[in-house]
């Protein structure tokens, strides 16, 4: 993982956690570490599997006196239950302790946890506001059979805020500017449906390598936003006739920093339906995994482009909109209700920033 330095206070303006589902890893991640420590939107939280698949995601403090759960303090997971490294009180994936070394189990020794979801392996978990319960639900899992390869996954951290990442879904006129789209162009509205955002959009786009260009694609993208941590993107690609899908998960770290977190995944390339450029001759699983990490490694290259604008930025709460940049002040007016009192702006940028322990 990259992780790029702040360079600006400029986010600092916005309400550092909106309310909503944030991406914590991959269930493979989870599974390999046994026990992960993550900081996640301001918590030190733990995250750990039992013997049937069960994932917990819990703040990582001992309710009993206080002890760090993390495994770099001694916290592990043993048949299943995280045990303290301080008394040895074991905690099941409910978040209840269920035994100690030397006594019962006290019934109100209970770890605070979060409520999880997963999609295709990929594990979130809800942080609402005042701790209340989910107020709104992630979409379906999407169909995943055979015909379609592995996930591809990369991430970037730095200093910026998940509304203003996410605002790229609307905002058109940066794909043309920043990242050299062609024939950028709306499909359609954008829609708001409660906690669900919808914007349709197509545009042309030439890929080189080594300075020749070998992909030219003509793409239609529909990108699902759900609250501000979670956009999934379905795109169609015109000229080889290709279905990709991408999620894009922002994640809050710890007021300032945020993980951006890139998911790809590509339809198997059967017939394509022109020839791509060194590739013809290829098995189409090969074809298919090398055009994936192709395409994450463009939509990383995108996300770069972007970073170096996020982390300079300023959030301006009235911005001078142009005619064409109508969709961001829908978007903006969608973003509200995942704040306190729909208040999107919290701390100033006279007030210092939270202390980051580097999680």
């Amino acid at each position: 993982m990259q992780a790029i330095p702040n360079e600006s206070s400029g986010v600092r303006s916005l309400f550092p956690f909106p309310e909503g589902w944030y991406f914590i890893a991959s269930r493979k991640a989870i599974e390999a570490e046994r026990l992960l420590r993550k900081t996640w939107l301001g918590e030190r939280i733990v995250v750990w599997c039992n013997g049937s698949g069960d994932v917990c995601v819990a703040e990582a403090v001992c309710p009993h006196l206080g002890a760090d759960l993390a495994p770099e303090a001694g916290g592990r997971v043993r048949n299943g239950r995280l045990v303290c490294p301080f008394h040895g009180f074991e905690y099941d994936v409910t978040g209840q302790c269920v035994a100690t070394p030397y006594a019962p189990a006290p019934p109100s020794a209970r770890l605070r946890v979060f409520e999880t979801r997963e999609i295709l392996g990929l594990v979130f978990a809800w942080r609402g506001l005042g701790d209340r319960p989910p107020q709104w639900d992630l979409p379906e899992p999407p169909p995943n059979g055979a015909d379609w390869s592995a996930m591809e996954i990369r991430s970037v951290r730095f200093a910026g805020h998940p509304q203003e990442t996410t605002e790229n879904s609307v905002d058109l006129g940066h794909l043309r500017y920043v990242h050299g789209y062609d024939s950028v162009q709306a499909v359609g509205p954008v829609t708001v449906d409660g906690a669900r955002l919808e914007s349709c959009f197509d545009f042309k786009r030439t890929r080189s390598v080594a300075g020749i260009k070998c992909f030219a694609y003509d793409v239609s993208a529909v990108t699902h936003v759900h609250g501000l941590g979670f956009s999934y993107v379905e795109v169609r690609e015109h000229y080889i006739g290709m279905d990709t899908r991408l999620w894009v998960l922002a994640t809050p770290v710890d007021g300032e920093l945020v993980e951006m977190t890139l998911v790809s995944q590509v339809r198997l390339l059967l017939r394509p339906k022109r020839p791509i450029a060194g590739m013809r001759f290829l098995p189409p699983r090969l074809r298919t995994r090398i055009m994936n990490r192709i395409i994450i490694a463009a939509q990383m290259h995108d996300v770069q482009q972007d970073v170096a604008i996020w982390g300079r930025k300023r959030y301006r709460p009235d911005p001078a909109l142009c005619r064409s940049d109508g969709p961001i002040g829908k978007f903006r007016r969608y973003c509200e209700q995942f704040y306190p009192d729909g208040r999107i702006c919290g701390r100033t940028e006279a007030e210092p920033p939270p202390v980051r322990d580097g999680g």
